[in-house]
């Protein structure tokens, strides 16, 4: 079979440099230039039928465009208590209350499957509590006591929302 030279040619956002190589399914690489200055190196059939168009700054572009319109979340910049991370941790997922919380605390939920209160505390890629209680208010210890712990060890303060 013939192979197209895409030398030269532009797709969306980028422009064929060169033929890299082969893939793994047998069709031709070709490495291209983005628009925004990055090399990628992309499949001639995703480069063909328009699947790859850039070298992902076209769906971050897009993305920011979406998140910037939306009235939620312009009314949110400049807010300094979504500032999230605080020694390499989101505090604002480990003191806002979900929406979906039915015990009005934050960590505590019940598992209907077992029947029992689960207290968790989630830090750094791993739990810091994970334990089942048959009474609410010892597993609300329990959480109270670990974020207690973790503040002690991190200088992160885990602390209830104010009510409003």
């Amino acid at each position: 079979m013939r192979l197209l030279d895409l030398s030269g040619q532009q797709f969306g956002r980028l422009t064929v440099i060169r033929r890299d190589g082969t893939a793994k399914n047998g069709n031709a690489t070709w490495l291209c230039k983005c628009s925004c200055g990055n090399l990628v190196t992309v499949d001639s059939y995703r480069l063909r039928h328009g699947i790859t168009v850039s070298c992902g700054c076209y769906r971050r572009d897009i993305s920011k465009a979406r998140l910037t319109k939306d009235p939620r979340t312009r009314k949110q910049i400049g807010n300094a208590t979504n500032l999230p991370l605080v020694n390499g941790s989101n505090v604002a997922a480990l003191t806002k209350i979900s929406s979906r919380n039915i015990s009005g605390v934050i960590g505590v939920s019940f598992d209907k499957r077992s029947g029992k209160w689960a207290a968790r505390l989630f830090y750094h890629g791993r739990y810091v509590l994970n334990q089942t209680f048959s009474d609410f208010d010892d597993a609300v210890a329990a959480r109270r006591q670990a974020e207690q712990q973790l503040s002690q060890q991190t200088n992160v303060k885990v602390e209830e929302p104010a009510e409003g």
